[in-house]
């Protein structure tokens, strides 16, 4: 009774357009109400504890080295340099998209950013040269997922702390997939440019590449100083954010003197709002998460997916499919933080390694940012870029081709996240 209680009035009040946190912590209180042995000081322990959490302090500061970034004119030069690297190619500024949002990546850590910060320079350059605005729209929502795959990642930092998995192995076991994505998404880009015959931008030049660069330099260390500092062991993921919002105010103030106080409040208050939407998500979780443990859940949930089938290659299929529905419907942190507690044990159960699990569910819920009705990617890159949403959906689905192609090799072939953890880990 207190299982369907929870489940139903979630889905509920997340239908009727409830704040995801609100809807958590609501249906949480209802089941518990169902059993009138819990005192309510035991419900706001779990919500208290659920967010007092060391790795978490990273979260601001990574949103914050964010905002900074793209602020601080840098997101331009990253751009310039990605379109002087691979702007000669055919339908070159489709690849020089999807090169910038790989050096974006190690800054930023957020799909969303990703889209809101480059993508709007990247659709005009790309609509100005003549691309069609479909494509353009495509092709910058597809590589946006990159951000949070490639360290650092506030979704794989939400999901370590929901696991207690480790934050460096799994920034680690993002470097590979999140390549082989970007592989796959030029691969698909080479293929629309021969198709609809799109020129090549511009010619190769070394002086381009190194005066680009040049400009791009310091830009660039920053993902140098965070994964570097966490997989050499000078600083924990929380100390990397800290040095990076640090290093990004350094460069926005006194070196490209973009930054000014009214700029720097504007953007405080901003990582102020994100972190207390995060943070109450995530407490709304932890008292959710409880009321699992609790009632048994979890391990009822293991059990009878064990007992559906003993496949591991149909059980791997099926929570592919639960999360890539869930991904649909729901924010990626709400949903890492309620499905963490469910799936992880079904997962470790077949001999799952946590940090391999933990990339493929990020990877999954990347795609889902990409699909109607929820698409918070498609709602951004609408915004800023004045295409309608229905038009931004349309143009994107042909990329989700090469992303489910890459979560299949992840979700199959675990050394592809491995591997690298192995050897910086060992």
């Amino acid at each position: 009774m207190i299982v369907l209680v929870l489940f139903i009035s979630l889905i509920v009040l997340i239908a009727i357009g409830t704040p995801v946190a609100f809807a958590l912590i609501l249906s949480s209180l209802l089941a518990i109400s169902l059993d009138g042995d819990i005192p309510n000081l035991v419900v706001l322990h779990s919500m208290v504890g659920g967010m007092n959490s060391f790795p978490l302090l990273s979260i601001p500061f990574f949103v914050l080295a964010g905002a900074l970034m793209n602020s601080a004119g840098i997101t331009q030069r990253i751009f310039d340099f990605a379109n002087a690297l691979v702007g000669w190619l055919r339908g070159g500024l489709g690849h020089v998209n999807v090169g910038a949002s790989i050096l974006f990546a190690g800054m930023s850590g957020a799909a969303v950013a990703d889209a809101g910060g480059l993508g709007a320079i990247e659709v005009k350059a790309m609509r100005d040269k003549g691309y069609d605005a479909g494509f353009a729209v495509g092709v910058t929502a597809a590589s946006s997922t990159i951000g949070p795959i490639i360290p650092p990642s506030l979704p794989l930092i939400i999901y370590a702390v929901m696991s207690s998995a480790s934050i460096g192995q799994l920034f680690a076991a993002g470097m590979i997939p999140g390549l082989i994505m970007a592989l796959a998404l030029m691969l698909m880009v080479a293929w629309y440019a021969k198709k609809r015959n799109y020129p090549k931008d511009s010619g190769f030049s070394v002086l381009r590449c190194t005066t680009t660069f040049s400009r791009a330099f310091l830009s660039l260390m920053t993902p140098v100083l965070i994964i570097g500092g966490i997989l050499f062991g000078l600083f924990t993921a929380t100390e990397a954010a800290i040095a990076a919002s640090a290093y990004a105010l350094f460069l926005g103030a006194l070196v490209y003197r973009t930054l000014t106080i009214k700029k720097l409040l504007a953007l405080s208050i901003e990582t102020i709002e994100t972190t207390s939407i995060i943070m109450l998500i995530i407490g709304g979780a932890a008292i959710f998460s409880w009321v699992l443990t609790t009632q048994h859940i979890t391990e009822n949930f293991t059990q009878w997916m064990l007992a559906f089938t003993d496949s591991k290659v149909a059980i791997l299929l099926l929570i592919t499919l639960i999360l890539f529905i869930v991904g649909c419907f729901m924010e990626t942190i709400a949903a890492i933080t309620i499905l963490t507690p469910v799936l992880l044990p079904v997962a470790v159960s077949l001999g799952i390694d946590p940090v391999h699990f933990g990339v493929m569910m990020v990877l999954n819920l990347m795609i889902g940012l990409l699909t109607p009705p929820v698409g918070m990617v498609l709602y951004v890159l609408s915004r800023v870029t004045q295409v309608p949403f229905e038009t931004c959906a349309r143009a994107t689905f042909p990329f989700l081709v090469p992303l489910l192609f890459v979560l299949l090799l992840v979700t199959f072939i675990p050394q592809l996240t491995l591997w690298l953890p192995s050897v910086l880990y060992p």
